[in-house]
């Protein structure tokens, strides 16, 4: 299998959740941020998950699961600073795997690496009815590029001046991200949420 790595990015603030954290939300009995990362392990693929160095709370959430964390000083500067450290600690491809998309599934993830296996010098990347989303796989030829990022874009200024695969995945697995308590209310009201984690 070609060499790839997890990251789950969670140094972000959380700001939009108005007191609440979103990675801590119960989803299928676990802290969201627990349910992404054993998702994430289950694919059998090294993880590594960036937190602020003083969230403890991210952190508990955590605790027991055979993963790797990375604290990120320099957090407040958006998700590329996740991206710089990450690149500069592994030397795989890069699955970037987003804490906030409850909807996503071991097999949604496998259906990504085994794509990606068959190409895998080409990013990756998820999508819903042909619409780009999450998560996406950086070939391991970009890290240098991905160290030198800089904002709260991401990889997405790297992504354009590339050709990507989609690789379609069911409903809005892709698309689902929940940032605000509105939309943790909305998704709730769907009936969609996991029943395990």
């Amino acid at each position: 299998m070609t060499a790839l790595t997890i990251l789950i990015p969670a140094a972000g603030a959380s700001s939009r959740m108005l007191g609440r954290d979103k990675l801590l939300e119960p989803v299928a009995g676990h802290p969201l941020l627990r349910r992404q990362a054993r998702i994430a392990l289950a694919t059998g693929v090294p993880v590594v998950v960036t937190l602020r160095p003083e969230d403890e709370a991210r952190r508990r959430a955590l605790e027991g699961l055979n993963l790797t964390i990375l604290a990120v000083p320099d957090a407040a500067s958006g998700l590329s600073a996740s991206l710089r450290i990450t690149a500069n600690k592994v030397a795989t491809a890069l699955m970037v795997l987003p804490g906030d998309m409850p909807d996503l599934t071991t097999a949604d993830l496998n259906r990504l690496i085994t794509a990606f296996a068959l190409n895998p010098g080409t990013c990756h990347r998820g999508a819903s009815a042909g619409e780009p989303g999450h998560p996406v796989i950086l070939p391991a030829r970009l890290l240098p590029a991905v160290a030198q990022l800089s904002g709260d874009t991401g990889a997405r200024n790297l992504l354009a001046g590339e050709s990507v695969v989609l690789i379609d995945l069911p409903a809005r697995h892709a698309l689902t991200d929940l940032d605000t308590p509105e939309d943790w209310a909305r998704w709730r009201g769907t009936g969609l949420e996991p029943t395990n984690g």
